[in-house]
């Protein structure tokens, strides 16, 4: 084999690598969807609006329990958790629930809520209404702030579907400017 042909094998292998990178960058979306139905993992809820919720108000009798998780990423210096950890709630009813998040930091942080809902399929029949998970929360050093969820679980939610388990994990906003502040300062996250 001459140089020319090894030259010409390379570029289409790398061709080929290239190509091959390209097609499973669009199916890792997915992939990744897949994974999450088969593991109940990352149960991505919906959000509704209010008038929506209105119409599904009432229609249901069915008691559910929802049971509430709350976790941190290591970067974000809050403590985040659930104001209760169990509540049952009627599908069709409007209901309310509160988290808390306090700052442990010396200077502001800001943080966003990704949910997720276990099991996955149970996930579409849980409705937000409100959420504090639809915007970045900034906390003052030291504050504690209450975060709300207002929602409603349609009352067509499969009758094997019991307990339903609503998990926020927190992480810190990247790039964040009061982190970057009192990291110039030489200030330490942990209090």
């Amino acid at each position: 084999m001459n140089r020319e042909q090894r030259n010409r094998r390379t570029a289409l292998t790398l061709a080929a690598v290239a190509l091959g990178m390209v097609g499973f960058g669009f199916l890792l979306v997915p992939l990744y969807d897949t994974f999450c139905d088969l593991t109940g993992l990352n149960g991505k809820t919906s959000v509704i609006a209010e008038e929506s919720a209105v119409r599904l108000q009432g229609v249901g009798n069915r008691w559910v329990t929802v049971q509430l998780d709350a976790s941190i990423n290591d970067a974000l210096p809050w403590h985040f958790y659930p104001v209760e950890r169990r509540v049952r709630v009627r599908t069709g009813a409007i209901s309310t629930i509160h988290y808390r998040a306090r700052n442990q930091a010396r200077h502001a942080v800001t943080g966003r809520a990704i949910p997720s809902m276990a099991p996955a399929r149970a996930a579409s029949y849980f409705n937000k209404i409100e959420c504090f998970c639809f915007q970045e929360q900034t906390l003052a050093a030291d504050e504690q702030r209450e975060l709300s969820l207002r929602f409603i679980i349609d009352p067509e939610l499969p009758l094997d579907l019991e307990v339903l388990t609503l998990s926020y994990a927190f992480f810190r906003v990247p790039g964040d400017t009061g982190a970057e502040v009192a990291d110039e300062q030489g200030e330490d996250d942990d209090v």
